[in-house]
């Protein structure tokens, strides 16, 4: 199973949330599962969105109980970690998309940067090594790259 990890905030605004949901559609309809901090706002809407489309998603929970999950979340992994969770957000996924977010947004590219994973970034913070994207479609590309260049591995 090849894995995405979506990041982002847990405030998004309107917008965010918009395409961090359609965004999870579209990584479950090419068959792609989810990886995300589990929570609310885009970590919520990406979960959404691939479940609506049969997708799976996981979510990487800052506590022991694992309560504060979205309710789209299929598999939750308790970790009692709380922000020391979000290396492992990123390390799950082959690749990130980051969409929107705050100060634990930055601490996952900063991690997913350290690790040496591709990340896509759609009105996310302004670090060197960050893809940037304009639009849904955008985004979608750059995966469909990444996957098709990484095809076996």
């Amino acid at each position: 199973m090849r894995v995405v990890a979506v990041i982002g905030s847990s405030n998004s605004t309107e917008e965010e949330y918009q395409i961090a949901y359609e965004v999870g559609k579209e990584l479950a309809k090419r068959g792609l599962a989810v990886v995300c901090g589990g929570r609310t706002g885009v970590m919520e809407a990406v979960c959404r969105g691939a479940k609506e489309e049969g997708g799976i998603t996981i979510g990487i929970m800052p506590s022991y109980e694992g309560n504060e999950a979205n309710p789209y979340v299929d598999i939750k992994i308790n970790t009692g970690m709380g922000w020391n969770r979000n290396p492992i957000v990123v390390a799950s996924g082959e690749m990130v998309i980051a969409i929107g977010g705050h100060w634990g947004t930055l601490s996952e590219i900063a991690y997913a940067l350290i690790l040496g994973k591709y990340i896509v970034g759609y009105k996310t913070h302004g670090i060197e090594g960050v893809d940037f994207a304009r639009t849904k479609e955008e985004i979608l590309g750059k995966v469909d790259e990444f996957f098709k260049t990484t095809a076996g591995n």
